[in-house]
C-alpha cells in the first residue's frame, strides 16, 4: 500500500519563480487521483547536485514509500539530478526509464537525450522524470501500472503480491481456457418470455435456507477485537475467577466485622494492584481504594463516608486510628472471588453473535482469541458494456460509472462481512465466462449485479448453464423491486459455489442483497436468515403495486405508545437510488387487488429493520 508520496521539482527558474512549476503539479494531480488516502509532500529546489542528494536522503530516511522527481535529466551542465539520484539509490531499476524512453520516442527523437534514472533506497522507489508537463504526463501513464507493486515488493508485502501474482496468471490464462458455449448470434431466436417460474418470496427464501446447509462449516480462531459478529463455534469456558482475590467495591477501611462501631488502629494502605500480606487482629483496619484486595482477616469494607479521623502522623500524611461510626455487616462492600466470574462459567455458548461487551469479558478472563464458524468468501462483480469505473474522471459517451460494487460492498462490511472486488465484466458470453471463471477460485458466494433480465445481451444465466454446468434454483421472484433475481449453485475445482445474480438497477441490487445474500451468510454461520421485524403505521397514502413491494423508508418516533411511523423516501423506482439512501426500514407492502389499490396513511404494516433507526427523529 502506498501510504506517502513526495514530489521534487528540481529547476532553477521554478525554485525562483514557483508560479513556472507546471509538471510538478501534473504529477501531483495523478498522484491524489491514484492515490487518494496518501500523505503527498512537494518541494521545489534548484539545479545543485547537494541540494537534491539532500533531500532525496532526508525523504527516504522520512519512510516515504515513493519520490517522483521532475527535470534536471537532460544534457544540460545544470542537469544532475541522474547523478544526485545514483549518489543515493542502493539499486537501480533501469527498466522503469526504458520503458518510459521507449514510450517518449514514439513522440520525438528528442526523447533519447534523457539521462532519466529508476531506483531503490531502503524502502523507497524514486523515479525520475522529464521537465516539461506533457513529457511528465506521458511518462506517468506508462509506470502506473507497477507502481504499487513495486512498492508491494519493496516492503515486501506477500500478501498483495501474491494477490496481483494470481491476478496476472488467472488473467492471462482465462481468455484460452473459456471460449463460451453461448450463442448469441441469433438474436431473433431469443426467448419472448422467460422460462423461470415466478416464485413466491417465501418459496425464495425456503430454497436459500434449503440450498445453503450445503455449506461445509469450518472453524477458525481470531483475535477477540476482531471478532464483533462474529458466531461462537465451541463453548468458552472461564479458566480463572474474576476477581481472582477478594476486592474492595468502595474506598474505605477494611475491617473485621466483629469488631463492630468504634476506634481502629490504621495497619496499612492498600492501593489496587498492590500485593500487601499484612494480616489484620482485632480493632484493626487498612486502608483500601476502590479494586484493592483486602487485607487478610478482613471481611468487609467501611466506606470512607461512615469514618471519623481519631489520630494522625505529626506531618498529616499518615492516618494513624480512625473511628467507624457504623457497625459493618459480613462481607459489606467486598467481592468475593469469583463474584464477577467464577472458574468454569460459560462465558459464550455456541451460536453467540460476540458483542463489545463479551469482548470484554472475554480479555479480563485472559482469551486473546476464540474459536468462531469462518463466514464464506464473497465477491462482487458488476456486469454490463455501458459500466465504467467510478474514478475515472470523464464519463465516456452512452456510460454510466458502476455504483453497485462499491455500495454492495459496503452494505455487506455494514453487516460483519469483508468481501473482494472482481470489477466489471462485459455483456459478451466469452469474456463473462471468463471473468466467472477468474472469480470463483477466489470465493465461496459470488455476487453479480446485472445481465438476468430479458435482454438480448442479459447473459448471465446462459453463461452459468453452459459454461459451468450451473443449477439455477430460482430465476425470477414475485417481488419489487428485483423480479429478475436468480439463485444458482455450481461445482467448481471441487467445491459448491453460490451465485447471486441480481438486477443490475442500484436499488434492485440493494434490496436484493439485502433480502437475499445476507440472509444466505447469516445462514451459513446459523444465525437467523430474517431481519428483525416491527409493525409500524404509514405516515401518508401508499399505492400499491401488483406485485409485493419491499419499500425504503424512515421512521419517526411519536409519543408512546402509538407505533413508530414509516415515510417512504421519495419514489421507489429501481434505478433511483436516493430512495435508499437514509433508510432504516424495508415496509412489506402486500400486492394490489380489485378491492385494495392503495393503503390510507395510519395503516399498520410490517417493516424489516435493516439499517440504523435514527431515535432522534421524533
Amino acid at each position: 500500500m502506498v501510504k506517502a508520496i513526495a514530489i521534487i521539482t528540481v529547476s532553477d527558474s521554478c525554485f525562483k519563480d514557483n508560479s513556472k512549476d507546471k509538471s510538478g503539479p501534473a504529477l501531483f494531480d495523478f498522484i491524489t487521483e491514484k492515490y487518494p488516502e496518501a500523505n503527498v509532500h512537494t518541494i521545489i529546489v534548484p539545479d545543485e547536485k547537494e541540494i537534491i542528494e539532500r533531500e532525496l536522503k532526508y525523504f527516504c530516511n522520512s519512510n516515504i514509500d515513493l519520490i517522483l522527481t521532475t527535470g534536471g535529466t537532460g544534457l544540460s551542465p545544470r542537469d544532475v539530478t541522474p547523478e544526485a539520484t545514483r549518489a543515493v539509490i542502493q539499486k537501480e531499476v533501469p527498466a522503469i526509464t526504458t520503458a518510459m524512453t521507449i514510450e517518449s520516442l514514439k513522440k520525438t527523437p528528442m526523447a533519447m537525450l534523457s539521462r532519466a534514472v529508476a531506483g531503490i533506497k531502503d524502502r523507497t522507489l524514486i523515479i525520475n522524470f522529464p521537465g516539461s508537463e506533457k513529457a511528465v504526463t506521458e511518462c506517468i501513464h506508462v509506470v502506473k501500472g507497477v507502481l504499487s507493486h513495486a512498492i508491494s515488493l519493496i516492503n515486501n508485502e506477500l500478501v498483495e503480491v501474491r494477490s496481483i501474482h494470481d491476478k496476472m496468471q488467472v488473467d492471462h490464462l482465462c481468455p484460452h481456457k473459456m471460449n463460451s458455449k453461448v450463442d448469441i448470434s441469433k438474436v431473433a431466436l431469443r426467448p419472448r418470455e422467460s422460462p423461470y417460474p415466478m416464485l413466491e418470496m417465501s418459496e425464495a427464501f425456503n430454497i436459500v435456507d434449503a440450498v445453503m446447509l450445503q455449506w461445509e462449516e469450518c472453524i477458525e480462531n481470531i483475535p477477540i477485537e476482531n471478532a464483533v459478529g462474529k458466531v461462537v463455534a465451541q463453548e468458552i469456558i472461564a479458566k480463572e475467577p474474576m476477581p481472582p482475590f477478594p476486592a474492595s467495591v468502595k474506598d474505605g477501611y477494611a475491617c473485621l466485622s466483629l469488631d463492630g462501631a468504634g476506634v481502629r488502629k490504621v495497619r496499612a494502605a492498600i492501593s489496587a494492584g498492590e500485593n500487601n500480606f499484612t494480616r489484620l487482629g482485632p480493632g484493626e483496619c487498612a486502608r483500601v481504594n476502590t479494586g484493592a484486595p483486602l487485607p487478610l482477616g478482613a471481611d468487609c469494607v467501611v466506606q470512607v463516608e461512615d469514618t471519623k479521623l481519631i489520630k494522625a502522623s505529626s506531618d498529616n500524611q499518615t492516618e494513624l486510628e480512625i473511628e467507624v461510626l457504623v457497625a459493618p455487616q459480613a462481607h459489606q462492600d467486598v467481592r468475593a472471588i469469583g463474584f464477577d466470574i467464577p472458574i468454569g462459567a460459560i462465558l459464550a455458548e455456541k451460536g453467540d453473535v460476540i458483542d463489545a461487551a463479551q469482548i470484554g469479558m472475554l480479555a479480563g478472563a485472559g482469551y486473546q482469541s476464540i474459536p468462531v464458524i469462518a463466514v464464506p468468501k464473497v465477491a462482487i462483480m458488476s456486469t454490463g458494456n455501458e459500466l465504467q469505473e467510478p474514478s475515472e474522471k470523464i464519463l465516456r459517451p452512452s456510460h454510466i460509472r458502476d455504483s453497485n460494487r462499491i455500495m454492495l460492498k459496503a452494505l455487506l462490511k455494514e453487516h460483519g462481512y469483508d468481501c473482494i472486488d472482481c470489477g466489471i465484466a462485459r455483456d459478451d458470453p466469452t469474456e463473462l465466462a471468463a471473468a466467472i471463471a477468474h472469480a470463483l477460485p477466489r470465493t465461496d458466494v459470488l455476487v453479480c449485479t446485472g445481465g438476468v433480465s430479458m435482454g438480448d445481451r442479459d447473459l448471465l444465466k446462459p453463461v452459468l448453464i453452459n459454461d459451468f454446468g450451473a443449477t439455477i434454483h430460482f430465476g425470477r421472484v414475485r417481488m419489487k423491486p428485483g423480479k429478475p433475481s436468480t439463485f444458482a449453485t455450481c461445482q467448481y475445482e471441487g467445491k459448491i459455489k453460490y451465485i447471486f445474480a441480481l438486477p443490475g438497477n442500484p436499488v434492485s441490487a440493494y434490496v436484493c442483497c439485502l433480502l437475499l445474500v445476507l440472509r444466505a451468510l447469516r445462514g451459513c454461520t446459523r444465525h437467523c436468515g430474517d431481519f428483525a421485524r416491527l409493525s409500524v403505521r404509514l405516515s401518508h397514502d401508499v399505492p400499491l403495486d401488483a406485485r409485493p413491494e419491499y419499500a425504503r423508508a424512515v421512521l419517526r418516533f411519536p409519543a408512546a405508545p402509538d407505533l413508530p411511523h414509516a415515510a417512504l423516501l421519495g419514489n421507489q423506482c429501481s434505478s433511483r437510488l436516493l430512495s435508499a439512501c437514509g433508510a432504516s426500514v424495508l415496509l412489506e407492502l402486500p400486492p394490489a387487488s380489485d378491492s385494495l389499490k392503495q393503503l390510507d396513511a395510519g395503516t399498520t404494516v410490517s417493516a424489516l429493520i435493516t439499517g440504523r433507526i435514527d431515535l432522534t427523529r421524533l
